[in-house]
């Protein structure tokens, strides 16, 4: 009853129910846009790129966040991953670079000139990789069996203008779902797209489960064990997301005209995992490049064929500690104790027990320490789970959803879209979507 209630409520708020219906129209847009071929692309071309995308592993990987729209040959085929390229270089660059730090510190002028560079830089990668990816297609239906396929300099000329026409308006619509709608429009999308291919994949594991089925092993048993682990392991997702270390900090008592401020005791939350799926993202950029070198040399020799195979002992083994390492790197670069200690400093504040300055910085910086090992470790490990999954016999669609960035986007987008609506539920006086406490959703609005 208490669900039914909240539904009522949030239909009930004339703005949020037109952010709402906002947002379902524009993910409908999408969703349909996914389905829109190419042209001169034929049926069983489509049919072939389907059959051969769905026997490997990589390919279901880059199928997955385009929302299947890359094995539908789609105008769409890129999707948002190259905007995502482009904003972790534009970041990276905020971090390194003098003339990008000055612009974070201009607030919303300096925010606009970057997401404007970030624009022109996502154009720059669709125009790299959109002949990249049509080459691949058409080596990808060769290899599944039809060589009907031919691309020539102008056909591909055109094609990569309609892949990036298509790219860029899924940005448009992420913008408009961020602007009118409810949520990050980037992530959401990402998130649609995840969770479009998650509902075929556990139809299909449903039917590979059946006694009556070729490969039927262990039945609906079965298939209800596997649904409770993809149950724990998103609720362990759950608690890596929102994990924090809360510091203790004290205000000194000011006193401004007639009003006194400060005095009180709050808290800085530092995060077990500050560097969300980056990790995972750039160690799946790297462990990529194996996979490209394979496809070029045959990757007939044992040493490739360890590092290509996603399921392979080796390859996981590698990807978990580049994940550990690529954790305590991004956390460095983003997690920047003196800065918060200057600012706590500048603030009146400190931690009890510490001095104001380099020793709140090197306490905050021990804490980090500690706290990021168990986040790193905790990362690796549900990256790395859909192998465990295939080792257990699920299928390989399945596997993908029990770990690694798809489920982590999951928890991380869905845990700020519900954040958003709790939040306009109590500006209008209703309770909130939980009886008790309050969703605590990431510090970002980003899924990446």
């Amino acid at each position: 009853m208490r669900f039914v209630d909240t539904l009522k409520n949030i239909w009930s708020i004339p703005e949020l129910r037109q952010r709402l219906l906002v947002t379902l129209g524009l993910v409908f847009v999408y969703r349909l846009g996914c389905y829109v071929v190419l042209p001169g692309i034929s049926p069983a071309e489509i049919d072939a790129l389907a059959n051969f995308t769905n026997k490997s592993g990589l390919m279901q990987l880059l199928d997955m966040f385009s929302g299947g729209a890359f094995s539908q040959a789609s105008v769409f085929a890129l999707g948002i991953m190259p905007y995502i390229t482009a904003s972790i270089v534009i970041q990276l660059c905020g971090m390194i670079l003098p003339s990008f730090q000055k612009l974070q510190r201009e607030g919303e002028s300096g925010r606009q000139k970057l997401n404007q560079y970030t624009r022109y830089l996502t154009v720059l990668i669709f125009e790299l990789q959109a002949p990249a990816s049509l080459h691949n297609l058409e080596v990808q239906v060769a290899n599944a069996g039809v060589s009907t396929m031919a691309l020539g300099f102008w056909k591909i000329a055109y094609l990569t203008l309609i892949l990036a026409a298509g790219a860029m308006f899924i940005l448009w619509l992420g913008e408009r779902i961020t602007d009118r709608g409810i949520g990050n429009g980037i992530s959401f999308i990402i998130l649609v797209g995840i969770i479009a291919r998650l509902l075929p994949s556990l139809g299909v594991e449903l039917q590979t489960r059946m006694p009556g089925s070729a490969t039927g092993q262990g039945g609906l048993v079965m298939f209800i064990v596997e649904c409770v682990m993809l149950f724990a392991v998103t609720v362990g997702a759950v608690l890596l997301v929102q994990g924090t270390r809360k510091v203790p900090v004290q205000y000194a008592k000011r006193i401004i005209g007639n009003r006194q401020y400060g005095g009180q005791r709050q808290y800085i939350p530092l995060k077990v995992n500050a560097a969300g799926v980056m990790p995972i993202i750039f160690a799946q950029a790297i462990m990529f490049i194996p996979m490209t070198l394979s496809g070029f040399s045959g990757g007939e020799g044992g040493f490739m064929r360890a590092f290509t195979d996603i399921n392979s002992f080796w390859y996981n083994l590698l990807f978990f500690l580049m994940i550990v390492a690529f954790t305590y790197f991004y956390t460095a670069i983003t997690v920047r104790p003196t800065q918060m200690a200057e600012d706590m400093k500048r603030n009146n504040g400190f931690i009890p027990g510490v001095k104001p300055g380099k020793k709140t910085a090197e306490y905050i910086d021990a804490i980090m320490s500690r706290i990021t090992l168990p986040g790193s470790i905790f990362l690796g490990i549900v990256a790395i789970m859909p192998a465990f999954a295939r080792f257990f016999g699920v299928s390989q669609n399945f596997a993908q959803f029990f770990g690694g960035t798809s489920l982590l986007i999951m928890v991380g987008v869905v845990l700020d879209t519900l954040q958003q609506i709790e939040a306009h539920l109590n500006m209008h006086h209703y309770d909130g979507l939980m009886k008790e406490g309050r969703i605590k959703g990431r510090t970002t609005g980003s899924a990446y």
